[in-house]
């Protein structure tokens, strides 16, 4: 299965889902909180990480769903 990386971005006008190096937006909003469930559900779906950015550009936060590039460690 190839590696997905969904974006949650602000433009000057709303908020989008974008995936990594796709030239459109899968789906824009008003809201930040909007886009976060649209596009966690759609990471979910797809297993994919979901990368959240604040209003400035910089990385918030990232979630993976499934298909984590760098997974955790177990301690044993």
């Amino acid at each position: 299965m190839a590696y997905k990386e969904y974006h949650v971005t602000k433009t000057t006008s709303a908020w989008k889902i974008q995936e990594a190096n796709a030239e459109r937006a899968v789906k824009t909003f008003e809201k930040k909180e909007d886009a976060l469930q649209y596009g966690r559900a759609l990471a979910q779906n797809q297993k994919a990480e979901l990368v959240i950015h604040k209003a400035d550009g910089k990385i918030q936060d990232k979630r993976s769903f499934g298909n984590d590039p760098c997974p955790p460690k177990d301690k044993r």
